[in-house]
């Protein structure tokens, strides 16, 4: 059986590879992804944060790849596809004698290919959704980095009205330009009026519902261009269906530009279930991803991407080699307090003159716009240039100011953190349309919204946060008391192991690599 082929060949390629970063868990994946290529059975597989911030896992699915007798797809960002392409193929495919052939590329080769084509997860899901045609039926297909699969798939299925799509739609109905142009002048004082937020994005509201329905009503539908036809599909979906159909709703909201006068009008489902089961009814999937939920079935990712029956395994960390120490001071103000700013620096400023002697970086992970500025204006006049808000050209022993997406997007290419100190935890706004969309929506199905939504998103993104600091076993300042003052602080904490708990500062603690108490 193939499984037992692949234990074999990637056991003698590990032993061969002296100083290769070793993971203990490689032929047991490898076996996972090898029985699922050949049984046709989808799986879903979650590594843990700091494998998953590490990569070293791809060698096992790239391994059973290759030594597959049929075609295979994995689905992977750019950035993991050149490193597939340029280290973790090339490295197997000579220990291996694979003659396996190599393509990237948005579509299929073509229908004698029996190889392994490299796709982004835009162009694959671009061709599931539009239609099955695009790509053979049954073709094994592995996505890697699903944390982030649902993101992808709603900006996908996102249809948006830019502001020179106004301009189009008057040339292909110039009989009724003037109404247009009344449309998008009342739409624009409508959403000029939303006082101003971090996101500069709203819902859209009833009035400005009653615009757009106004303005379709008017016009020819046959005549519209392929971007308006594409929204009002998605926007009809959800305000010309009764709350009783099974129709998904849709989310709505406007994006504005200030300064210039312009704004977008962007249009999602909320529900992807439906959609995704569909194509995982298609072909065997192997779905890859770091933290996805405590739970090793992953029970609340699966019911929101339609994934039914599939074998589930998840990685444990290692306890002696991940752990880091873990600061959460008890008697800070709560984040929503107008006391929290002052005491939030103040704390930030005794952790960095604490560390001051530490070589390396350190990380200050702040959500809040408005409190990043306040944050970065305080430390640069104390700490000067070694103060850089979301810079990846840092000095050694820098000092970087960022929001969570920042963060996670370039972590990759920084230095591990000796220190890492975070304001609150990455709980979603209410303030983002997409958010509040959501949440409203798990209120109307009488569904904890908190619990389903918002803490599983929390717990995903302080752990993949986190993972870098790991790898030296740093610090890590969790500066939110929530974790200490909710009920739902058990289950952060829990989330965040291995780790060694302080409740202390000491120049001690940054003098020496730390242990495990």
């Amino acid at each position: 059986m193939i499984e037992a082929e692949v234990h074999l060949s990637l056991h003698n390629f590990l032993r061969s590879q002296a100083g290769f970063p070793s993971w203990h868990h490689h032929l047991t994946m490898a076996r996972l992804v090898a029985r699922a290529l050949r049984l046709g059975r989808s799986a879903l597989i979650q590594v843990g944060a700091v494998c998953g911030y590490q990569g070293r896992y791809r060698t096992s699915f790239v391994a059973s790849a290759l030594m597959w007798h049929g075609p295979v797809i994995i689905v992977a960002p750019e950035a993991v596809q050149q490193r597939l392409l340029k280290i973790e193929i090339p490295r197997l495919q000579q220990w291996l004698q694979a003659k396996k052939t190599i393509r990237t590329g948005d579509t299929w080769p073509g229908t004698e290919f029996q190889g392994l084509l490299l796709i982004s997860p835009a162009a694959w899901l671009k061709g599931q959704l539009e239609t099955a045609e695009h790509f053979p039926p049954g073709v094994p297909t592995i996505i890697d980095g699903v944390d982030d699969l649902e993101d992808w798939v709603r900006d996908q299925l996102t249809q948006i009205i830019q502001p020179q799509d106004w301009e189009q739609l008057m040339l292909a109905c110039p009989h009724e330009a003037e109404l247009i142009r009344s449309a998008r002048s009342q739409l624009t004082r409508e959403l000029f009026q939303h006082p101003p937020n971090p996101y500069e994005c709203y819902l859209i509201s009833q009035p400005e519902v009653e615009i757009l329905h106004h303005l379709y009503s008017a016009l020819d539908q046959a005549q519209l261009p392929d971007s308006w036809q594409n929204f009002w599909q998605q926007f009809a979906i959800s305000h010309e269906s009764s709350p009783h159909d099974s129709i998904s709703p849709s989310l709505l909201w406007a994006t504005i530009t200030r300064r210039q006068g312009l704004f977008s009008l962007h249009c999602a489902p909320i529900e992807l279930d439906k959609k995704l089961a569909l194509i995982w009814q298609r072909q065997p999937v192997v779905l890859i991803g770091s933290a996805l939920e405590p739970e090793t079935e992953a029970p609340l990712f699966r019911q929101r991407l339609g994934l039914a029956d599939v074998t589930c395994l998840k990685f444990a960390a290692d306890s002696q080699g991940e752990a880091i120490q873990l600061y959460v001071p008890y008697k800070l103000p709560l984040p929503n307090t107008p006391e929290f700013q002052a005491a939030f620096i103040h704390k930030v400023r005794t952790l960095l003159c604490l560390s001051a002697t530490a070589p390396g970086l350190t990380v200050i992970l702040v959500g809040d716009v408005p409190l990043k500025a306040q944050v970065a204006a305080v430390l640069a006049g104390e700490f000067g240039s070694r103060v850089q808000v979301e810079k990846t050209c840092l000095d050694e022993n820098g000092i970087l100011i960022s929001g969570w997406e920042f963060w996670r997007e370039h972590q990759g290419v920084l230095p591990a953190p000796q220190l890492l100190i975070i304001a609150t935890l990455p709980l979603p706004s209410l303030e983002s349309p997409l958010v509040a969309g959501r949440v409203a929506h798990y209120k109307r199905s009488h569904q904890d919204w908190f619990r389903l939504y918002l803490l599983p998103t929390a717990l995903n993104e302080l752990q993949r946060a986190i993972a870098p600091v790991r790898e030296n076993q740093g610090i890590v300042a969790l500066l939110d008391s929530r974790v200490v003052n909710r009920s739902y602080g058990a289950q952060i904490l829990s989330s965040l192991s291995p780790l060694a708990r302080i409740n202390y500062l000491d120049p001690s603690l940054f003098a020496h690599p730390h242990s495990e108490d």
